[in-house]
């Protein structure tokens, strides 16, 4: 299976169980594959974003940061598929291929967002990987530390 930047996929349990980041959102609820995850590929990692349907409830939190500090990049409210989503920057994480389990599929296909969509998650990725890197971490998992553990997957 080739991943592609801006499609959607779904993680194997394997990597849950592998990384152990209590940071990271829980892989199946009720028996279902979820959430689904937007790709960005950067070489041989591949950073997954989890959608939520939760909108009304990141919609209070992304109100609540813009009256704190005037900007929020780690969630976004994107309409995805004709309805809105909310995109979950914070609880983005590294992980390689191997760990892929399928494709998310629309009308049989496989799932991937506009272009427009797709470069507003890119710049609020990019945005909130700047700040942590100026000390400001906005994620939830410890990405540094699971990043150094997929490269040593896949090179060991």
């Amino acid at each position: 299976m080739e991943i592609q930047t801006g499609y959607l996929y779904h993680i194997k349990d394997d990597f849950f169980n592998i990384v152990n980041d209590k940071g990271l959102m829980v892989n199946h609820e009720n028996g279902n594959t979820r959430p689904t995850y937007l790709t960005i590929k950067d070489g041989d990692i591949l950073w997954f974003i989890p959608l939520s349907s939760k909108v009304d409830k990141y919609k209070k939190i992304i109100n609540d940061k813009m009256n704190k500090y005037g900007k929020c990049y780690s969630i976004l409210i994107e309409k995805i598929f004709d309805k809105e989503a909310a995109v979950l920057i914070q609880n983005a994480f590294p992980t390689i291929e191997k760990y892929v389990d399928h494709y998310h599929t629309r009308n049989k296909k496989p799932a991937k967002v506009s272009k427009k969509v797709k470069d507003s998650i890119i710049n609020n990725f990019k945005e909130t990987l700047k700040l942590k890197s100026l000390g400001i971490n906005l994620f939830y998992s410890n990405i540094d530390l699971i990043k150094e553990q997929m490269l040593k997957e896949l090179y060991n």
